[in-house]
């Protein structure tokens, strides 16, 4: 541990799995106290357990107002305070737009984007009364530069990148930053709807070796370092950006 968020105080979302998962262990292991939620109560007592002390789980569906207002209150309260909110909770649809239904575009929409303006309108005050924060919200490199089959998914993903934009516009005055992390091809069982619609694994990796630079999916553990960054206070002067990771696709 190098201490790099020694004392900061955080309540992530999605964190029982795949980057969420590191994004909770690397904070841990950089000094930092850690609240979990998500739907899944089981894994993650689970992951908390792992963690230790540092670390705690409440319940969360992102999907509800009182849920997230509840997951931020009683965090907060955990943690004496709160420093940083990470929004990495998600959910993945794909298929052709003419297939598509309703149904399914809004279940993307509440939880891909609706969510995170729960969380913030309910964390900011907690980050105003510290004097300073930082909001980390999770897009897709599909919310850039979408492709088949994904247009419910890109367009779910795109309103996170603008809404973190404005909302680093709104809360600059009050020293709290608000990024936005874009992962492209990250192999994690996440992924899934859509390496189906492409065919299958076999499918999907050859076109990620088409059209990714460096010829390959990340690994979690390669996105991780980016929440850490943005939780810690060496980004203090960098807000309202929308981070690619995506070895090389988006230039």
């Amino acid at each position: 541990m190098s201490g790099r968020l020694q004392g900061k105080r955080i309540i992530l979302t999605g964190g029982v799995a795949n980057i969420g998962k590191e994004a909770a262990k690397a904070f841990v292991r950089e000094g930092a106290r850690v609240v979990i939620g998500d739907l899944n109560e089981k894994a993650g007592a689970a992951v908390a357990a792992e963690l230790g002390q540092a670390a705690h789980f409440i319940a969360v569906d992102v999907t509800k107002e009182e849920s997230v207002r509840n997951l931020i209150e009683k965090g907060a309260a955990w943690l004496g305070g709160l420093d940083v909110l990470v929004q990495n909770a998600g959910l993945q649809h794909s298929g052709k737009v003419t297939d598509f239904d309703a149904a399914r575009w809004d279940a993307l929409f509440a939880v891909n984007a609706r969510a995170h303006f729960f969380g913030a309108k309910h964390a900011v005050p907690h980050l105003r009364k510290a004097g300073k924060g930082s909001i980390v919200n999770t897009a897709s490199l599909a919310g850039q530069r979408g492709g088949p089959g994904m247009t419910a998914y890109s367009a779910s993903k795109g309103a996170v990148i603008a809404f973190g934009t404005a909302l680093a516009m709104e809360l600059a005055r009050d020293n709290i930053r608000v990024n936005t992390i874009c992962p492209g091809w990250v192999d994690t069982p996440f992924n899934q709807p859509a390496i189906d619609f492409m065919g299958g694994r076999g499918t999907q990796e050859e076109v990620v070796r088409q059209i990714v630079p460096l010829g390959r999916q990340a690994v979690p553990t390669e996105i991780a370092p980016l929440f850490v960054y943005l939780a810690s206070d060496e980004s203090s002067y960098m807000t309202a950006q929308a981070l690619t990771v995506d070895g090389g696709v988006y230039n």
